[in-house]
């Protein structure tokens, strides 16, 4: 039809055009078309050819306001010859002869059986949606529930005569405002819900929502329906096939509406014996088709704990997790974004994993937001830059993570990040020495962002200053993670230096005696493995240390142990007995 209609006007192209000017373009162009032909059988020209393609339009309008009677949806051959006569036209048509021949020849009208119908199904629906009465439309076909006493009189409407109706509602939005239309889409729920067998109130509703062109206006409309459609599966009742995922999923809305909608769908999956179409594989498909917009929303589901009845162990927070973790390679730094723009704790779990599945993701993401003005990103940058690094191959990623810790020591207004910037360049060789001396001056005054583990790499290079801010912040009260992490890191050309920097601060400390006894007790069950760090480390321990240091370690080299750690338990033991003369150890 816009192909006939342009090149009719010039052949050009123009701008986009509106689907009912299009039809109404149809219209024009046809009637056009006939009043020509009459006038050439007739003689006519000038105006008279417009006046004369008036009235053709008169004669269409009545055409289709009659063939919304009952039957087919055509004219019978009678209404057919009195509107277009095959002879002489009467008066108020303008006389001559030809219409019938004319509307014919022109193909705006073709033989169907034993009368006549509209040539284009579109055309045809969308004139007789002009002249349809749609209340009493609806009355007729939803609103009236048919029963066993109904007449013979009362014949069923075609469902293929939706078509009108369709094009009566949306011309409803057109020249009356989305308020008029919310209400009757409201009832036509309201009637699904009553009869969730009506075939009209799930076709109208459907293909109409389908229709128009944007549908955020009937957003409580669309809330009604999606509250129905979870009651109706709870009360195990069937949902129109309709009114499945595909149907949602084709809406003209944004995607945070849209996706509003699908947080409550789900809830009226199936379990997972159930075939179909499921409401959150859409949202998976969605996810697959535009993960930009789509990453935002489902990070929004995190704070949903309500389990899907689809999948019982899961909840809508967890598969909405679950889903951006197995799609996580669409739009990688869309989902850090907004990961980071969410405080919920499943966003940082997520980050947290992607810290150790993709790192260079997370590696870029940390270098935008050192460079953010919000401290909120600052602090992340940080945050997963030390978490990430451990998990860095590549040294471009390397490089990344380098000059956001300058960035961000740069920034002499935001001092509380620096500790963090300091522990990612220690850990690199590259920027180590330049900036360990800083470092460690953070480290032994204890900056909770300069964590023990950063300086492990700096404990073999740099073993003498390193040891010494060690010392210095097993004084401070989380000395006990402290040297956990620096006896993890102890090799055996370090351990003698490492058992007299604990034993000076078990002196100082007598409580960090237990803690220790409890990590040799640990780390001699787990084997032979340990045993290069753990035997010179703890006989330093033993050689020399405080009381209650012999006395905590004699206590649980006696106790047998898992099996791999008694022959060197034995050793150790035998080690203090020969030397041990304390009656109190």
């Amino acid at each position: 039809l816009l192909a006939e209609v342009r090149a009719a006007l010039d052949g050009s192209p123009g701008a986009r055009v509106h689907r009912d000017d299009l039809l109404a373009a149809h219209l024009d162009l046809m009637c056009l078309r006939v009043a020509v032909r009459l006038a050439a059988e007739n003689g006519l020209r000038g105006t008279a050819v417009r006046r004369l393609a008036a009235r053709v339009a008169g004669q269409v309008h009545e055409a289709a306001r009659r063939s919304l009677g009952p039957g087919q949806g055509g004219l019978e051959r009678a209404e057919f010859e009195e509107l277009f006569p095959w002879g002489p036209a009467p008066a108020h048509l303008g006389g001559g002869t030809g219409w019938a021949s004319a509307v014919l020849a022109e193909g705006l009208l073709v033989p169907a059986g034993t009368g006549y119908r509209f040539a284009h199904e579109e055309f045809a629906d969308w004139i007789q949606g002009v002249h349809l009465d749609l209340d009493e439309a609806l009355r007729a076909l939803v609103h009236t529930r048919r029963t066993a006493d109904d007449g013979p009189d009362r014949v069923p409407v075609p469902h293929h005569r939706a078509g009108p109706v369709v094009e009566a509602l949306l011309r409803l939005e057109r020249h009356g405002g989305t308020g008029p239309l919310a209400s009757r889409l409201a009832d036509l729920v309201h009637a699904l819900d009553a009869d969730p067998g009506s075939w009209w109130a799930a076709r109208l509703l459907t293909a109409t929502l389908a229709r128009v062109p944007d549908a955020t206006p009937y957003t409580a409309v669309l809330g009604l329906l999606s509250h129905r459609i979870v009651a109706w599966r709870q009360q195990r009742r069937t949902v129109p096939a309709e009114l499945g995922p595909a149907f949602w999923s084709a809406l003209a809305l944004q995607p945070d509406t849209r996706f509003a909608l699908l947080r409550r769908l789900v809830h009226a999956d199936g379990p997972p014996c159930e075939t179909g179409p499921r409401f959150l594989d859409a949202a998976a498909r969605l996810l697959t088709a535009d993960p930009v917009g789509t990453i935002p929303q489902l990070v929004r589901w995190f704070d949903d704990d309500r389990p899907l009845p689809a999948t019982p162990h899961a909840t809508v927070a967890t598969a909405a997790q679950a889903l951006l973790h197995t799609h996580r390679d669409r739009a990688p730094d869309t989902l850090t974004e907004a990961l980071a723009d969410s405080t919920h704790r499943r966003a940082g779990q997520l980050l947290g994993v992607l810290a150790e599945e993709e790192p260079a993701a997370v590696c870029r993401a940390v270098h935008r937001w050192a460079r953010d003005e919000r401290s909120a990103r600052r602090a992340a940058a940080v945050t997963y830059g030390l978490r990430v690094v451990p998990y860095v191959r590549d040294g471009a990623d390397r490089a990344l993570l380098r000059h956001a810790a300058l960035v961000l020591l740069d920034r002499s207004d935001d001092p509380a990040p620096h500790g963090g910037a300091l522990a990612l360049l220690v850990r690199d060789p590259t920027s180590r020495d330049r900036h360990l001396a800083r470092a460690l001056e953070h480290f032994a005054a204890g900056d909770p962002q300069l964590p023990p583990d950063a300086l492990t790499g700096a404990l073999i290079t740099h073993p003498g200053p390193v040891l010494a801010a060690f010392g210095t912040r097993l004084g401070r009260a989380d000395a006990a993670a402290t040297f956990q992490v620096l006896a993890d890191a102890t090799t055996p050309g370090l351990a003698g230096r490492v058992a007299a920097l604990l034993r000076d601060a078990v002196r100082r400390r007598p409580e960090l005696a237990g803690h220790l006894a409890g990590y040799a007790d640990r780390r001699l069950n787990g084997g032979p493995a340990a045993q290069d760090v753990l035997f010179p480390l703890l006989t330093g321990l033993l050689d020399g240390g405080p009381a209650p240091l012999r006395a905590a370690l004699a206590g649980i080299l006696a106790d047998p142990g898992t099996p791999a750690s008694r022959p060197l338990r034995r050793v150790l033991l035998d080690t203090l007995l020969d030397r041990e003369h304390d009656p109190d150890v």
